[in-house]
């Protein structure tokens, strides 16, 4: 058993009592909300409060150490801004991390169920929470390394919060400058595709991207495939809008701030929360229409979905079905974490999709993936991820891949 520390604020740490019980006398399991790194996420209610808390249940023949890591730095963390974390559990062989739940979802469920991208007032009052996340984090020393409009998600009031630390690193002041290729492909920025080493302010690139993410609809390059983008993005000039005039200056100066090839000067988070576009920024009251409109888009699917269940088999008392159905991430996401088990070679092309399934034949229809290349021991790796190899990154492509 894990335990956490009492979060200072909000909901209160799970009682002595709930952390020594087997979890499902804690916890009623509503329904499954999709696939984060490493594990499926599941709506639960908290029997002691009825509250609403999400647990991510992770098969422990995962890669241990990364699921610790995520806890662990989800642990040091105390800020609005940032998923809390509550405690733990090992069940069987799965280890159930309890953590705040965000009932809206993530920015690209939002997109993606509304089929709408995002208002730019919209996007200044999200960047302005995830900016506050990345202050927070970044004074802490630790680097996000998989900010995309995926691990961005949202409450009920529209308070924007870091998800996902599955691949987030410390920075430790013997080691300044991290030299591992990790991120997603379109997201990431220039010096960690070139394994030059890197620190903070790599988020701060990748918060550009998800930026354009977000009015968009997709990163620049999505339509390329990854392995040739992870070439473009370093020799390109940085990426800009599709057609700027649809945007106000301000937004523009603001993204081309993130935007910046020398990480040396590109700004940080505390520079960026002075920017005028995120000064301006309104509170997150304006957020709860777009947030309303998809919640209630993603229950009519549910019930759709429910009644055509029941007209299929009357009899079938089986929910599993539904819950795979709740979850439009589960079929046509974007955005997604991707992992090849150890090669990348192979068709990596197509519509990204935020989880992959388990039985997956090996062809990653769904690749926008977060890529990872400092490992070589990834049997287990077919999951929603990370793409992981000893190998560097130019010995792969010289070799023709």
């Amino acid at each position: 058993l894990l335990r956490a520390d009492a979060p200072k604020s909000g909901f209160k740490k799970l009682s002595e009592d709930s952390l020594t019980k087997q979890p499902e006398e804690v916890f009623d399991v509503l329904e499954k909300l999709g696939e984060g790194s490493y594990g499926c996420v599941f709506k639960a209610n908290y029997k002691e409060t009825g509250e609403i808390v999400a647990i991510k249940q992770v098969p422990v023949e995962s890669d241990l150490q990364e699921i610790i890591k995520e806890i662990s730095i989800m642990q040091q963390c105390n800020s609005p801004h940032v998923v809390r974390y509550y405690g733990s559990y090992f069940k069987n062989s799965d280890l159930w991390i309890v953590m705040e739940y965000c009932g809206a979802g993530s920015v690209s469920d939002i997109i993606r169920m509304r089929n709408k991208t995002l208002t730019e007032e919209e996007i200044a009052t999200i960047l302005q929470s995830t900016l506050k996340g990345l202050e927070y984090l970044h004074f802490m020393r630790k680097i996000h390394r998989d900010i995309k409009a995926g691990n961005i998600l949202l409450n009920a009031e529209g308070q924007a919060k870091l998800a996902d630390f599955g691949v987030a690193g410390q920075l430790t002041d013997t080691m300044a400058k991290r030299n591992t290729v990790i991120g997603t492909p379109f997201w990431m920025a220039p010096e960690v595709i070139q394994e030059i080493g890197y620190n903070c302010v790599a988020d701060i690139w990748s918060l550009g991207i998800t930026a354009i993410e977000m009015a968009e609809g997709k990163p620049p390059y999505a339509d390329i495939h990854p392995m040739r983008a992870i070439f473009m993005i370093p020799t390109n000039p940085p990426p800009t809008f599709r057609n700027p005039d649809l945007w106000s200056l301000a937004f523009r100066e603001f993204v081309g701030q993130c935007l910046v090839k020398n990480p040396e000067n590109r700004a940080t988070a505390t520079q960026l929360l002075q920017h005028p576009f995120i000064k301006s920024a309104k509170p997150n009251s304006i957020l709860r229409a777009l947030i309303t409109d998809a919640m209630e888009i993603k229950l009519k699917r549910q019930e759709a979905e429910q009644r055509e269940q029941d007209a299929d088999d009357d009899d079938n008392s089986d929910e599993d079905e539904v819950d795979q159905g709740t979850m439009v991430r589960a079929g046509t996401g974007d955005s997604g974490t991707v992992r090849a088990a150890g090669s990348l070679s192979g068709p990596l092309g197509g519509t990204a999709r935020t989880m992959i399934a388990h039985d997956d034949t090996g062809t990653l229809q769904s690749q926008l993936g977060t890529m990872v290349i400092n490992n070589d021991d990834d049997e287990d790796e077919e999951e929603a991820g990370t793409m992981k190899s000893k190998t560097p990154l130019n010995t792969l492509v010289g070799a023709g891949h």
